[in-house]
């Protein structure tokens, strides 16, 4: 019931609105930020192979797997990864604030809250990851105040025509 009312409500899509002007605000600050001044991860993701996250008392790596990822791709590939994250974070701010595609925005703004806090970054990650949840959590309702609500009728006929072309 409540999750009907969360997803279907006018009200809740009002508070999901206004939590996705704050969360797109913060992604395309910090992703045009780093578009226009240049963005080097090479650094950071040297600092997350050389510190990865580990059990307080035994030392033990936490993402094994995480850290191999960073350093036998990321950083092999620190040009498409300076490319991806200042654009990616920039493109998840303006879908967030204008409501297009609402729902692939927040969930790779939750992708790359959880990618920044498997490489030991906390600041503020969790709460960003929090909002991003939530938002994606409304579902449709997300979207309804922005691009999406002229843009879903046109994917969901598409869709169907599609569908029907096939049978």
């Amino acid at each position: 019931m409540v999750m009907r009312w969360f997803r279907e409500n006018i009200w809740a899509a009002v508070a999901v609105t206004l939590l996705r002007l704050y969360l797109g605000w913060q992604w395309l600050h910090h992703g045009w930020e780093k578009v226009k001044d240049g963005f080097d991860a090479s650094g950071f993701l040297k600092g997350a192979v050389a510190k990865p996250v580990s059990n307080y008392a035994t030392q033990e790596v936490i993402y094994p797997n995480y850290t191999y990822f960073i350093e036998h791709f990321a950083l092999p590939n620190v040009k498409l990864i300076n490319f991806l994250i200042p654009w990616g974070e920039f493109l998840i701010g303006l879908g967030l604030i204008v409501g297009a595609f609402t729902l692939v925005a927040a969930f790779f703004a939750m992708m790359l809250n959880f990618l920044f806090l498997f490489a030991g970054t906390v600041s503020s990650n969790p709460w960003l990851l929090l909002l991003a949840f939530v938002i994606f959590t409304a579902g449709a309702n997300a979207g309804r105040f922005g691009v999406d609500h002229y843009l879903q009728p046109l994917l969901n006929r598409s869709r169907t025509k599609r569908t029907s072309r096939e049978n």
